[in-house]
């Protein structure tokens, strides 16, 4: 796992500033602690961080093919590297190490902008071919590995792992998106391809981008989607063996390394599965790494020592305090962006604790997304089936007239919220699901932003996030198009960006089993049936492991890897969120109306109604601005 960063002059030669570049390349150390270096001609500069995992000796980058004219630096792991060097080699390559990196320049030589096509892991890198004059980008099909650029007024093309190598140039304008802005408050993070800065963008995942020395810069261009066909007709006897057998093979490629090795075991279905696979594929024991809570409700300590204690694994344990909340501002200098998912927390420690132990650890991410696991997919299929009963032309005039005249009541029992019932019958399936996931809703937004940022906005909603996959699923199946939505956004934004960005503070590579893109494209062929059952989650997975697993683990209610975040509000930061909130650069930015921030605070701390989520989301929304921005006046004049 590594860092990389660089310059292009998209227009002539101009010389590259090495300073310059050395600062970009510095500002993600982190990232990289073992080896540093760059690559300098005329119109170009490549960086790279690089923590060392595989071909410890000679795996150095910028690493070049066998006459120097095509270079790259990489960030990321092919897994199936060493299927691909014979067959390179077989096409007239000659090989000087034996990483997973120099397939990558080899590949590009023999199959162009395809050479994507035929990589399994999570990736990001930057190759430049001096003989054509252009620079190529990718990122992997499930946006694993973050990739930022930005185009400069003077031509100049900026990209890097991280938004901080962009603003290390010193060229990037701090001007924020207002777009960004309502994305953060409705989602939690800004969505792909946004950035929080106007003229910075994120290269999508299973997107490529080929700049040529002289031509403007293009867009990017896709390479993969999972579609979801829902048509195998396997029987539920032999999906468990083919998911096992899967399973399998994708944590055996994901347990290839020179460097300790070990796993997250949070006592959840996802991480657990992992361990007991690396258990049967390991000679010796696996190391694996959890967190417990002092608060009980949020521990699940005594589940994942259930796996540990059944596969003798040289387990380590970290307890963390409940009010463990002085990372605010460190998460927001590690984030760049606004960044709301408070279980950022415990993921920063848990990965503080494995790299301890370990260099290289594997993760459940991504179970949720493909086997079916969230319960709010089992509140969005029983919403569905009332949907079904009309037709969207009946629905919306009628539920949505219902909806706006019944009083609200947030107080009562979800089952008696009719208000909330009329108004989730109103909507299609893309809106439905995406009111579901909004942190904060739009009337709340509409509301919290002032007229100027309502203004800026004019009119736009994150909702188009939504609906724009929502026509690119290619499925009306009510699961299979969440799914595809949250593999999309969900995954990317959150999950991938959060355990990214935790892991890679402390020069920790994660690797994600589950989220193999075979994988996911043969789940993605399996009916609804086999991942939802009935109020069965991941029904499919914990039939799979009923052999390897205890029925504690697998059959008990989801908890989540949460922080007490109510609580926090109303004791221990009461007067952290009066002072930032009422008094500080939210209440002073121009963006925000104070009197509802001041109603959502005493609100909160008289108990007539819980928002810690907005007060979060803000309080983050201010580290951002203070850790990030640094500069008061630019602020304002991003929303004059």
């Amino acid at each position: 796992m590594c860092g990389i960063t660089g310059i292009f002059d998209t227009r002539g030669r101009s010389d590259i500033d090495r300073t310059v570049l050395h600062r970009m390349n510095e500002s993600q150390f982190h990232r990289g602690p073992d080896e540093g270096g760059l690559h300098v001609e005329p119109g170009l500069g490549l960086g790279h961080r690089r923590l060392s995992i595989i071909d410890l000796s000679t795996g150095q980058q910028p690493l070049y093919n066998e006459d120097q004219s095509v270079c790259v630096v990489f960030n990321g792991e092919i897994y199936n590297y060493q299927e691909l060097i014979p067959e390179l080699q077989a096409l007239g390559h000659v090989f000087h190490t034996s990483s997973d990196t120099e397939v990558i320049v080899h590949a590009w030589e023999s199959w162009g902008e395809h050479c994507v096509d035929r990589f399994r892991g999570m990736f990001a890198f930057a190759l430049w071919d001096r003989n054509q004059q252009s620079l190529f980008l990718a990122r992997d099909r499930l946006g694993v590995k973050p990739l930022y650029y930005a185009l400069l007024d003077d031509g100049n093309f900026l990209f890097g792992s991280e938004l901080k190598s962009l603003l290390a140039h010193g060229g990037l304008k701090r001007e924020i998106d207002p777009y960004a802005i309502e994305e953060y408050f409705a989602l939690g993070y800004v969505a792909e391809p946004r950035a929080i800065f106007k003229q910075a963008r994120k290269l999508p995942p299973a997107h490529t981008l080929l700049l040529r020395r002289g031509q403007a810069v293009g867009q990017p261009k896709e390479y993969w989607d999972v579609r979801f066909s829902l048509d195998n007709p396997i029987s539920d006897r032999d999906a468990c063996a083919e998911l096992t057998a899967r399973l399998e093979e994708s944590i055996r490629l994901r347990m290839i390394s020179e460097v300790p090795l070990g796993a997250f075991l949070s006592g959840g279905v996802d991480s657990s599965a992992v361990v007991a696979m690396m258990a049967g594929l390991s000679k010796t024991a696996v190391n694996t790494c959890s967190i417990g809570f002092s608060d009980p409700a949020f521990n699940e300590t005594e589940f994942a020592k259930l796996v540990a204690d059944r596969y003798q694994t040289n387990h380590y344990l970290d307890m963390v305090e409940s009010d463990d909340f002085d990372l605010i501002d460190t998460l927001a200098r590690l984030y760049d962006e606004p960044y709301a998912d408070s279980s950022a927390i415990p993921t920063y420690r848990v990965c503080e604790l494995a790299r301890k132990h370990v260099t290289v650890a594997l993760s459940g991410d991504g179970g949720d997304e493909s086997f079916g696991g969230y319960r709010r997919y089992r509140l969005h299929l029983m919403e569905e089936s009332m949907r079904s009963a009309l037709p969207l032309g009946l629905r919306r005039p009628l539920f949505g007239t219902l909806g706006k005249l019944y009083p609200k009541a947030d107080w009562a029992p979800r089952v008696f919220r009719a208000k909330t019932t009329f108004e989730a019958l109103a909507r299609t399936s893309a809106e439905a699901y995406f009111h579901s996931m909004s942190l904060i809703r739009s009337p709340m937004r509409r509301r919290l932003f002032s007229e100027s940022l309502n203004s800026a906005l004019g009119g736009y909603s994150a909702l188009n996030v939504f609906h724009d996959h929502a026509k690119k699923a290619g499925t009306d199946d009510p699961l299979g198009l969440i799914q595809y939505i949250d593999l999309h956004t969900y995954l990317i934004g959150d999950i991938n960006t959060k355990v990214d960005r935790a892991s890679m503070a402390h020069s920790l590579e994660v690797r994600e089993p589950l989220m193999d893109h075979q994988l996911v494209e043969w789940l993605a062929t399996l009916p609804s049936h086999l991942k939802m059952r009935g109020s069965e989650s991941k029904y499919l997975l914990k039939k799979s492991m009923e052999p390897l697993l205890p029925p504690d683990i697998m059959y008990r209610p989801k908890m989540g890897f949460a922080v007490p975040l109510s609580r926090w509000f109303r004791g221990p930061l009461r007067q952290r969120v009066r002072d930032t909130l009422l008094k500080g650069q939210i209440a002073e930015s121009g963006w925000f109306n104070p009197e509802v921030i001041k109603k959502i605070v005493e609100q909160h701390e008289s108990g007539l109604g819980d928002h810690s989520t907005p007060i979060w989301t803000l309080l983050m929304f201010d580290a951002f601005m203070r850790c990030v921005m640094n500069d008061p006046a630019a602020i304002r004049q991003s929303i004059a």
